[in-house]
This record gives C-alpha cells, sequence and structure tokens, in this order.
C-alpha cells in the first residue's frame, strides 16, 4: 500500500511539474488570418480561451468585401463536385476535431481540403501563441507552401 501511494505522489508530481512549465493561454479571443489572399479568400482562424483550453472556434475564409466563403452556395457547389467537400463542411470538421482532441497535431487532414487544412493548423498555431502572450491584436500567418 505504501508502495502505490508512494507511485501516486511521484506521479502527480511529475505531472504538476510538466504541467507548469507549459506556457499556459490566457481567456479571450485570439485571431490570426493569412496575409495574402488566395483565389481571392484570406483565411482566418478566431479562437476562444478559457482555463487554459481552446472552448470554441471558428475557421473560415473572407472576400475583400467581407464575405464569407461558408456561405457561397455556388462555390460549395463547384467544390463539392470536384473536391468532394465544402467550406462549411470542412471548416466545421476542423473546429470540431480541434476541440475534441485539443491538440492542432492530431487534427487530420480532410481529403479534398489539404490546402486549408494546412492553414488551419499554421492559423491556429498562431492564434495559441497570442493567446500565450495574451495578446488580442490579429496575428498575419504568412502562406509556407
Amino acid at each position: 500500500m505504501k508502495k502505490y501511494i508512494c507511485i501516486l505522489i511521484l506521479s502527480t508530481m511529475l505531472f504538476a511539474s510538466g504541467c507548469g512549465s507549459q506556457e499556459k493561454m490566457k481567456d479571450g479571443f485570439y485571431t490570426a488570418e493569412m496575409s495574402d489572399y488566395s483565389h481571392g479568400w484570406k483565411e482566418y482562424v478566431c479562437i476562444m480561451v478559457k482555463n487554459n483550453s481552446i472552448v470554441s472556434a471558428e475557421f473560415n475564409a473572407k472576400d475583400l468585401n467581407g464575405y464569407i466563403k461558408a456561405w457561397d452556395n455556388a462555390y460549395m457547389g463547384n467544390m463539392l463536385q470536384v473536391a468532394g467537400t465544402y467550406p462549411n463542411e470542412y471548416t466545421r470538421y476542423y473546429t470540431a476535431s480541434l476541440i475534441k482532441k485539443r491538440d492542432i497535431a492530431k487534427v487530420d487532414t480532410l481529403t479534398g481540403a489539404t490546402s486549408s487544412g494546412g492553414h488551419f493548423a499554421l492559423l491556429t498555431a498562431a492564434a495559441i501563441e497570442q493567446a500565450k502572450k495574451g495578446d488580442h491584436t490579429t496575428a498575419h500567418v504568412e502562406d509556407e507552401t
């Protein structure tokens, strides 16, 4: 029994010290957007952090007029025929996966939306960095492709 209690205490101390070494995110909303428009759209992510967890997220793209890509029915119909997915589907998939898995590295890329999946990962990482600093300004992310 003493051995079990010692192991439990040691494990708890190691877990607590490991968690303490990570920089925590500050509560609030944090946004990151791509630096440039691609094919007329600029992708962005907005996350809501509470108690060091992402509890809500929005991923989408907007055009020069601020029109949201997921609302574009013509675009949806064309993309669905070509890629098998569309913005309103893959944006929800990525954000739901992030909230469920709690780790951007564990979010799988959706077939047909791989470019947007890569941007989602970059944007989310930038928003998380903003959250760690408590910086509510919009982060601008360069496309690495």
